[in-house]
């Protein structure tokens, strides 16, 4: 039967084929059909000759050809076949399927969308057809009956892909499904319509299905929904990490049935691949993530995860994105960082705003996630670690260094974004092998270049590069090494920073410590200074690391290196040995240094005590080397006076005079190092029994030594001025050479007799010395105003405060340890109780200390206070708050304490004002918002100033005593204004992230009402802060305040309360549509603004511009007027500068105001009444009386004026400049 077929469908024509076709039964074909088929023998040649003899003109083959063609599907499904006769088969159907009509291809298409709901699919092979099916089915122009309807074979198609996407797809055919779409032609609905649907599959499937499946979406969103495909993968993502973190961080018994880590991470990986790859075929892509994710910085970041982050960093890598990826992340962080700082100094923001995680967190979380082989991302971790400490790092100022790290709140997020730049690099570095070269030699690029700029950031993550590993990074020594070629070029303090970062490094690299050497001999005779100081501090820091065999470990001078040797001191004892003969080389090397100048001779000085007490074998080749230089300048011969030889310490080379020798120092360096002998080695020698004899001829070797100093003590005390040639008739002028070579012998012999009142005191021999020291002429000390003696307990406080300070600010883990010191009472207890103490619990004690003594203070008369130390006490206690826990009751016994203090107490004067109330505004922050505060005291300020209106007058509340006449303005008025100011940013920020949330545009209508449902609490809370705040500003405009600083910040800051109540306005612009309306509390807000501020504001700028009139006087002579009114006007026109700026943030308010009046059909206007104040009008009464008085002027100079002036021209006028 096959071979007739065949032979017959090798005719010309096909009739005979067509008629041999009727005569057999549809069984019959489909048997012969699948016999050929498994066989894999000509089923293809047998199904071309079927559908020749099947014309779709002809119902009968019609349905035959429908019949062969839903039976071969079948078949290809039933995987009974070959691939390669599968494949011919589904070949042979693709070119078939554009002969059936339309009627046949929706059957066919419909029942392909049957097999899928009903996942009778077995393989999907079959699933390459419907793509064809489909695109044949939107060429057909007629129309099909659909329902009661027809349709367009284009919109057939639409409907079937709807059904499709609406029914239910298995798991294992959701590739098959996805792939098959970007065959398709789809309009951007339908191309929505397969998006969502692949999305929602995503939980359903295995985690190892995931990436395939993105490929395909990604495929298929180059023809739309580009962001649908984005944000879809990178919710699910989002969602997976934190399933898997709150798994992590739960109940261990889960772990056995949560995805493994890595495989996650894995997989993650090659999505971002699969993403970032797209994005260079499809720049738009890349477009519409960087919309995406900048989007939802708007509101709450929600769109930034580890995942969108590790995604960012991966699209670095494309040339088109790598500066907006960095910038946007960049900013991200800082921002980041702003946000926590304000949620941090604010009880109200905090009660409000949920704690979410902050970009830094999730930057570390990706270099963490990095390790499982995202090689992709590593790149653009270390741009963003090196351009957050280029961007953020410490700023030069005008003297060329850093600015110190300050408490001060406004640099705390730039610092904190430096720091995170060091983090990234020091975890990446740790991590990725590959990039580790590069990383340090970026680092010690900027050390080297940058050498002008503060580096102390760049230093610091090179000592923690090193100290993590040291003999990993001997395979980058060549780096290192060519760094130390810049040594002699760079500023001192960066040579010890650099030194000291590398110290480990020199430990474990014999030919790096070699190179060292080499350069700092060289810098030792360089031509500058600085190079041969840069070299003395290279050399005393390798002594002070590399110990001698014997020498002691010293607590008192432990430093970070020390850590260090802990790691690589793996030899120790073989080290030690070794390091003897390397530290007696660079003493032989440091001796040439004091044939050099005092500068280096000077620094020599100051290291060497540090140097013995690291490195005690290096004693007696330290003390010998000072004793031969001192002996230069002593004078061994025990009667003759004075003791030193000065003129052997001063150069004179011509007409300059200059100091050769630091003779004081030198004399300081012996006098430590002898002091610390005396206390350290000489009671562990006396143990040493053995040790008798060495013992004898050290002691004797110092014995000289104090001999020496002995001597000089008792000569020194016998000799007079005029032994030194400094008696009163010498001269002293800067300008001779004499004048020059006294001041610097003077300025030795003070020095000489300073360490000598030390070395005496410290063997309790204090005798004359101090008489001889404060008779050398007082010409000679350095010109300028002596300050005002201090008293001791001033002294105190001002050491208190310096010590509270540092410790927070440096020491802050060591807090706990040093409150803990500082308590003197009995500790019977025992340190388990001890250490129950919380940290707020101790500092309450200390606090309670300061408060007394400053209540002592406030309780004498006002004339014996003393402002100083009130002052320096309000400055401790601020310093102490800042260690309670906000939410512990000692917190709030402060607050009571310090308001109390406030209310009670009154004293005219600023200093204490300022830091006490500003004291009360920190602690009360923490606790609530300070807006009723503000309004008590902008009461008191009113009542103590006087209304604008000299006819009323005001009733005096009296809240707080410390708001007096002399205080209100400008001290309090200025505090409380800088107060409304923040409170109105916390608000601003709060609309900002409230319009953030209602903006993203994929919300929907019901979503959108659902988030302005949420927003309801914090809607609330800003109406009530502005209400509140408005209500200050009533008081504020109505009071008769100074001329000057209180009225410009006040005009300021209400030109800002205006700009935030037009934002307000503006939100509610934007939920209006989805709310129905406004809520009734705003309503009242905007009443309270026509009625109680802006009317006033006018009011005010009246009183402002008519106060700046009064200042316009017309006394004096009356060639000086036109001058004195001219200076006035030119005050007048700078001081009313804010004016303006507010008149148009009223307008602006109430141009919104009538846009949401309209949105909302509530008559929001009707609550204001437009001021005449802006209107211009002439007064004529004034301008007749000015008109006549310089009509007056004129008559009497232009009688004795116009002869003279009647031939010459007209005077130019003077340009304004």
């Amino acid at each position: 039967m096959d071979q007739k077929i065949l032979s017959l469908a090798a005719e010309k024509t096909a009739d005979k084929l067509q008629e041999f076709l009727q005569t057999l039964k549809e069984d019959d074909l489909t048997n012969l059909l699948q016999n050929q088929a498994v066989k894999g023998k000509v089923a293809g040649s047998l199904l071309r000759a079927i559908f020749k003899g099947s014309p779709c003109s002809e119902e009968a083959g019609t349905l035959r050809r429908h019949k062969i063609y839903t039976y071969c599907i079948q078949l290809v499904e039933s995987g009974d076949l070959q691939k390669e006769t599968a494949s011919e088969i589904i070949g042979l159907l693709m070119l078939e399927a554009h002969h059936f009509p339309a009627p046949l291809l929706v059957e066919l298409a419909n029942e392909f969308i049957s097999a899928v709901r009903d996942s009778s699919l077995v393989n999907g092979k079959s699933l390459e057809l419907l793509p064809i099916i489909l695109t044949a089915l939107a060429t057909k122009k007629e129309k099909l009956a659909y329902g009661k309807g027809v349709l367009s074979g284009e919109e057939y198609k639409k409907q079937l892909i709807n059904t499709l996407c609406s029914g239910r797809w298995d798991q294992q055919h959701v590739i098959h499904l996805t792939s098959m779409f970007k065959d398709v032609p789809l309009s951007a609905e339908e191309v929505e319509f397969v998006v969502e649907k692949a999305l929602s599959m995503f939980s359903k499937m295995n985690l190892q299905e995931i990436p395939p499946l993105v490929y395909q979406l990604l495929v298929l969103s180059s023809k739309g929904s580009r962001k649908s495909v984005l944000e879809g993968i990178i919710a699910f993502f989002n969602a997976v990490d934190k399933q898997h973190n709150e798994d992590q961080s739960g109940d261990e018994l889960l772990d056995v049935v949560t995805v493994p880590s890595g495989e996650l991470r894995h997989v993650e990986g090659t999505v971002i691949l699969h993403i970032v790859f797209a994005i260079k075929l499809d720049y738009e892509l890349g477009r519409e993530l960087l919309k995406h994710l900048k989007a939802g910085q708007q509101g709450d970041s929600n769109n930034l995860s580890p995942f969108s982050i590790a995604l960012l960093l991966s699209v670095t890598r494309i040339q088109r994105f790598q500066e907006q990826v960095l910038d946007f992340l960049k900013t991200s962080v800082v921002k980041s960082f702003k946000d926590l700082q304000l949620l941090q100094g604010s009880k109200f923001l905090q009660n409000l705003v949920l704690h979410r995680a902050y970009v830094s967190t999730m930057i570390l979380e990706v270099v963490k996630n990095s390790v499982h082989s995202w090689d992709h991302v590593t790149q653009g971790l270390v741009e963003l670690g090196f351009l957050l400490m280029d961007s953020y790092g410490p700023k030069k100022v005008l003297d060329g260094k850093a600015i110190e790290t300050s408490p001060n709140l406004s640099r705390m997020p730039n610092q904190h974004a430096c720091k995170l730049g060091a983090n990234i690099l020091l975890e990446t570095f740790k991590i990725h092998e590959m990039v580790r070269q590069e990383i340090l030699e970026q680092v010690l690029n900027r050390v080297v270049t940058r050498a002008s700029s503060p580096i102390s950031h760049f230093l610091d993550l090179l000592s923690n590069i090193v100290m993590y590993a040291p003999l990993v990074l001997q395979s980058c020594s060549s780096k290192v090494t060519e760094a130390f070629d810049y040594l002699s070029f760079l500023p001192l303090q960066t040579v010890q920073s650099l030194l000291k970062a590398v110290q480990p490094l020199l430990k474990v690299s014999m030919s790096m410590r070699d190179s060292l050497i080499l350069v700092l001999r060289k810098a030792m005779f360089a031509n500058q200074l600085d190079a041969r100081k840069s070299a003395v501090a290279g050399f005393l820091l390798l002594l002070k690391n590399f110990k001698v065999l014997g020498s002691l470990s010293s607590s008192q001078c432990s430093q970070s290196l020390s850590v260090s040797q802990v790691h690589v001191d793996v030899h120790g004892h073989y080290n030690s040995v070794a390091n003897e003969t390397f530290c007696l080389e660079i003493m032989d090397s440091l001796r040439r240094c004091l044939s050099q100048q005092a500068d280096v001779r000077l620094m020599l000085y100051e290291g060497f005590y540090d140097v013995l007490r690291r490195n005690s074998q290096l004693a007696n080749s330290i003390m010998q080397t000072l004793l031969s230089q001192l002996k230069q300048f002593y004078e061994p011969k025990p009667d003759l006076l004075p003791p030193l030889k000065l003129e052997a310490c001063i150069l004179a080379q011509g007409d300059k005079i200059s100091l050769q020798e630091p003779l004081d120092y030198l004399l300081c360096c012996i006098q430590h190092c002898l002091a610390w002998y005396k206390n350290t080695v000489i009671p562990l020698q006396q143990r040493k029994e053995e040790e008798e004899e060495e013992e004898e001829e050290e002691e004797a070797f110092y014995q000289d030594l104090d001999d020496i100093l002995e001597s000089i003590t008792n000569r020194m005390i016998k000799s007079e001025l005029e032994d030194f040639e400094l008696d009163k008739s010498a001269d002293f002028s800067q300008s001779t050479s004499i004048g020059i070579k006294n001041n610097i012998c003077a300025f030795l012999v003070m020095g000489v007799c300073e360490v000598l009142i030390e070395y005496n005191f410290s063997i309790g021999n204090f005798r004359v010395l101090l008489w001889r020291y404060t008779s050398i002429p007082t010409s000679v000390e350095e010109s300028g105003k002596k300050e005002k003696g201090k008293s001791i307990s001033l002294l105190c406080l001002e050491g208190l405060q310096k010590i509270f300070s540092a410790v927070q600010q440096f020491y802050q883990p060591k807090i706990q340890q040093f409150l803990r010191a500082l308590d003197v009472t009995d500790k019977e207890g025992g340190e388990r109780e001890d250490a129950d103490i919380s940290v707020t619990q101790r500092t309450a004690f200390q606090i309670r200390q300061f408060q007394r003594s400053l209540l002592n203070l406030l309780s004498g008369q006002e004339e014996d206070f003393n402002s100083r130390e009130a002052v320096l006490l309000v400055t401790v206690l601020t310093s102490l708050s800042k260690l309670l826990e906000p939410s512990s009751p000692q917190f709030l016994q402060m607050l009571s304490w310090t308001s109390k203090i406030c209310k009670e107490n009154s004293r005219e004067d600023a200093l204490f004002c300022k830091s006490l109330m500003n004291l009360l505004f920190s602690l009360h922050v923490l606790y609530k918002s300070p807006v009723t505060l503000l309004r008590d005291l902008s009461q008191d300020i009113h009542g103590h100033l006087g209304d604008i209106d000299e006819d009323i007058e005001v009733e005096k509340t009296n809240h707080f005593a410390i708001v007096n006449l002399r205080m209100a303005a400008p001290t309090v008025c200025l505090l409380v204004l800088s107060q409304a100011e923040k409170v109105l940013e916390e608000v601003d920020w709060l609309i900002t992230k409230l319009k953030g949330q209602v903006s993203q545009e994929t919300l929907s209508e019901e979503a959108s009402s659902q988030a302005v449902l949420s927003n309801h609490p914090v809607e609330k809370a800003i109406i009530m802060q502005l209400g509140t705040l408005l209500t200050f500003f009533h008081e504020l405009v109505q009071t008769a305040l100074p001329s000057g600083s209180c009225v410009d910040t006040l005009l300021k800051d209400l030109c800002k309360m205006y700009t935030t109540l037009t934002a307000l306005v503006r939100y509610y612009l934007q939920v209006c549509r989805s709310s129905g309306g406004i809520p009734k509390n705003m309503e009242k807000l905007v009443k309270l603004s026509g009625s109680h501020l802006t009317p006033l504001c006018y009011s005010f700028i009246s009183y402002v511009q008519n106060k700046k009139s009064k200042n316009l006087n017309y006394t004096g002579e009356k060639k000086e007027k036109t001058a004195a009114v001219a200076t006035a006007m030119a005050r007048v026109l700078r001081e009313t500068k804010p004016i303006p700026n507010l008149i148009f943030a009223i307008e602006q308010y109430e141009k919104f105001l009538i846009h949401l009046s309209k949105k909302s059909k509530v008559n929001l206007m009707q609550h204001m009444k437009l001021s005449t104040s802006r209107d211009f009008k002439i007064k004529g009464n004034i301008l007749d009386m000015v008109l006549r008085e310089e009509g007056e002027d004129e008559n009497e100079e232009g009688a004795a004026s116009e002869h003279r002036e009647q031939n010459k021209e007209p005077a130019k006028k003077r340009r304004k400049k």
